[in-house]
């Protein structure tokens, strides 16, 4: 009776239940049915509107399954639902699909291993599966959680570990695939899934052992491979994809997490593995949106600037490392402000730094101290390197932009232009910053070809940098020439011309070199003579040592090589003639090794120069006064006078000419056809400019408070100015024959010197004359003229002046006409 029953009521099931039952056997070992199981399937493709029945009385026999720890009837249901999903594709597949997930959840929630991955292998091949339409209501919040926490997973088994994370990684990157491609599942970037996802793939690549696998981050594209079973490998492959899949938009949300982790998890310092990550990010995304990554790693730079020097030296190389290779392709707008940041924590790493040694004495452990100083310095070179090698790979037109930018960052004495305070860091704080600026100058310099002169040096940088080049500080000076020659030396000549000497044979070195183009004439006929000036300054500066005068040298030849025409050589003849009088005559009591090494820097570069225009008489000139100095003064030549412990000579003796390069045996040599000998009488005098106002020792207060004083002491008494008037005085004030031939003599000079001088010179000598005239007047004006009062009330200060306090409104006198 019971079993009749039993066959009575059994066909009173509806049929998807009989077919479902049918499907798992009694021994779950004998695994899923087959034949039951296309049963299954074909009712399921045949009756599309039972799918969520089926599914959702799949989900209750898995329930009561996992509750009862029976998991091979949960591996059997599984596969069931698995096989059911990649064969159904219709409208109705939406409610199984909720079934699914519930049972996935329910898998993933349940504390065995074995169950969450077999919950995400089954999520995995749903992933795959592309859905005719998207989905509206379903949403993914409770998957991210859960893989991301898989993605943790601290079991003690070290197998069971991996097993778990590679599944948590494997679930993600399904949530990815599935979710990315959506637009209506855009919620995925939001910045809560995103603060899970990122951190949990950064974690299984920082867990593994060997960075250097196979398919190095370093490589711009390309998966690594055997990594299936590697959290470290699976965990980089799916965080490339995610950022392949990342629009403009969303750049933020993705970058910000692993800045976030780097802080969290100390790895700035070192952080081999925070440029390592950054590296795979700019070769995942898209390279136009570069400069976006950029600009959060400044933002993240801004705000550590509180943070120990290591911390910040470590973002720095990581930008380093993003521009590096943003500068190859486009980074957009960023490119100044990449520069201003950096400068702007530049000069906080200067203060820091003297801050540190202002204290010193004052603190207790003095290693310490030492120890962050050092660490500041590491801070500045990064902060440089980065600068150089960015401005080097920016193509020519950006990178005559950062020039500019950065020579306006630099402080220059008396030049309101620039942008950086130097009154709060002091003078020693000021020339680290010029040194660090004019050292990331050469760095983007370096490699810099500019087909015309006036377009690589136009005044607003070549006035400062002349600037720069006079102050008294005989490596602030090497740095400049050291630009000078990037800039200038357009065929890479510099390393054949290193060092220097007498050069034997100058055609052995194969320099190469074009004929100079009109451009480059008219830039020399414009800044020739403010070339010339600058080089006879730095020359008889008294700190110069032996790599100035090498370096002094390769710029005379570069301007040789690139830009000397006919007109030029003159000019740098009697430039280097006006050097040897220089050193001989001795005016300002230069030192006997600077006065030699003049001598011998002429020498070298006559020596050159008479080859590079291959005038033979010139030649034999030249070297019969080099061999002459040879055997009588060789202190007198570079190989000689730069070496160690050179024994220096008491004197000069002017008397012996053939020592000396004569001018009347120059011109003699250039006679003929190209060359103005006739210009070679004329001796040359640097003009004088306001820069030496600006870079000497003095300040301008100085100096008018000098002359105020020198011109006050000079007036005679009141009782001196009555001379007493005797015939002799009578006498001598008619006398005026000496006068007159003075007179004569001097006029000669000056119409000589407007005939044969060239017109550069005469009209330098006269604009130095007006400026000299406009200078004494401002500052008369600014000794005699007082400003009117204001009526704002406040002390003022203006132009480095303090005014006088000013006087509220009613107590101005004001004239009748201005009072109605």
């Amino acid at each position: 009776m019971p079993a009749g029953v039993c066959g009575c009521c059994g066909p009173l099931r509806p049929r998807y239940k009989r077919l479902v039952d049918n499907i798992f056997p009694e021994d779950p070992k004998d695994g899923l049915s087959k034949s039951d199981m296309e049963k299954l399937t074909f009712y399921a493709v045949s009756a599309p509107e039972k799918l969520d029945r089926i599914g959702a009385y799949l989900a209750d026999r898995l329930s009561r399954d996992v509750v009862r720890h029976r998991y091979g009837y949960v591996v059997i249901a599984m596969e069931a639902l698995d096989q059911l999903l990649m064969a159904c594709h219709s409208q109705s597949i939406k409610p199984f699909v909720e079934s699914f997930l519930h049972m996935v959840a329910k898998l993933l929630e349940s504390r065995e291993p074995d169950l969450q991955v077999l919950g995400t292998n089954s999520f995995v091949k749903f992933a795959n599966i592309e859905e005719d339409t998207p989905s509206y209501h379903r949403r993914y919040d409770f998957f991210v959680s859960q893989f991301s926490a898989m993605c943790h997973s601290t079991h003690e088994d070290p197998e069971t570990r991996t097993r778990i994370r590679v599944a948590g990684i494997k679930g993600l990157q399904g949530v990815v695939r599935k979710t990315v491609n959506d637009e209506l599942q855009a919620i995925i970037w939001e910045p809560q899934h995103m603060d899970k996802l990122i951190p949990s793939m950064l974690f299984n690549m920082q867990d593994a052992d060997d960075l250097d696998r196979a398919g190095h981050p370093s490589t711009p594209s390309g998966s690594v491979q055997d990594g299936e079973e590697n959290p470290a490998a699976l965990a980089e492959n799916c965080f490339r994809e995610l950022l392949g899949r990342a629009a403009y938009g969303n750049m933020k949300n993705a970058v910000r997490p692993v800045l976030v982790h780097l802080d969290n998890h100390h790895l700035w310092d070192p952080n081999e593995f925070a440029v390592s990550c950054f590296r795979i990010v700019m070769f995942s995304i898209q390279a136009q949106h570069s400069h976006h990554v950029i600009q959060q790693v400044l933002t993240h730079l801004d705000g550590n600037n509180k943070s120990t020097p290591r911390v910040r030296a470590g973002i720095v190389q990581v930008l380093l490392e993003t521009v590096a290779i943003a500068a190859k392709g486009s980074v957009g707008p960023t490119v100044l402000e990449v520069f201003n940041t950096l400068l702007k924590h530049l000069r906080m790493s200067v203060d820091l730094e003297l801050g540190d040694g202002s204290r010193r004495n004052s603190s207790s452990s003095v290693s310490s101290v030492r120890g962050r100083e050092s660490d500041e310095r590491i801070v500045q070179n990064a902060i440089i390197q980065t600068i150089g090698f960015f401005g080097g790979n920016l193509p020519d037109y950006q990178r005559a932009e950062v020039m500019m930018f950065i020579m306006g960052k630099v402080p220059v004495y008396g030049t309101p232009c620039h942008t950086l305070d130097t009154v709060k860091i002091g003078p020693q704080g000021t020339k680290r910053i010029q040194t660090m600026l004019l050292s990331s100058l050469i760095m983007v310099t370096s490699g810099f070809k500019s087909k015309s002169m006036s377009a690589a040096l136009p005044p607003p940088f070549l006035d400062p940098l002349f600037s720069i080049s006079l102050m008294e500080d005989s490596e602030l000076r090497q740095l400049v020439l050291e630009i000078l020659h990037n800039i200038i030396d357009r065929h890479d000549n510099r390393a054949k011309l290193r060092g220097i000497r007498i050069i034997p044979n100058v055609a052995a070195l194969k320099i190469k070199r074009e004929k100079i183009s009109k451009q480059d004439v008219a830039f020399m006929k414009k800044h020739g003579q403010q070339l010339y000036r600058h080089v006879y300054l730095g020359c008889k500066e008294e700190d110069n040592v032996h790599k100035n005068f090498e370096l002094l040298f390769t710029t005379l030849a570069v301007l040789t090589i690139e830009l000397a025409n006919e007109e030029v050589v003159i000019d740098l003849i009697r430039l280097a003639h006006a050097l040897q009088e220089m050193a001989l005559n001795n005016e300002e009591n230069m030192p006997m090794f600077i006065r030699c090494g003049i001598m011998a820097l002429v020498a070298a570069y006559l020596n050159f120069l008479s080859q590079m225009i291959a005038n033979p008489p010139f030649c034999q000139h030249v070297s019969k006064v080099i061999e002459l100095r040879n055997m009588d003064a060789p202190y007198l030549l570079p190989e000689h006078i730069f070496r160690d412990k050179c024994p220096l000579p008491d004197s000069l003796d002017k008397d012996d000419k053939q020592l000396y390069f004569q001018t009347a045996d120059m011109a003699e040599c250039l006679a003929g056809p190209g060359y103005n000998v006739e210009r070679l009488s004329i001796p040359y005098i640097p003009q004088v400019t306001d820069e030496d106002r600006l870079t000497r020792r003095k300040s301008f207060v100085d100096t008018i408070s000098l002359q105020v004083d020198i011109m006050s002491s000079s007036l005679p008494d009141k009782s001196e100015l009555a001379e007493e008037i005797t015939f002799e005085t009578l006498k001598k004030a008619i006398d005026t024959t000496g006068l007159e031939e003075q007179e004569r003599e001097k006029r000669r000079q000056v119409m000589e010197k407007f005939q044969k001088a060239p017109f550069e010179e005469i009209a330098a000598h006269c604009e130095s004359k007006a400026n000299m005239l406009h200078d004494r007047l401002a500052q008369i004006f600014e000794l005699t003229i007082r400003p009117p009062p204001s009526p704002s009330g406040v002390v003022s200060i203006s132009a480095g002046h303090t005014q006088h306090p000013s006087v509220p409104v009613y107590e101005m006198k004001f004239p009748d006409l201005c009072v109605y």
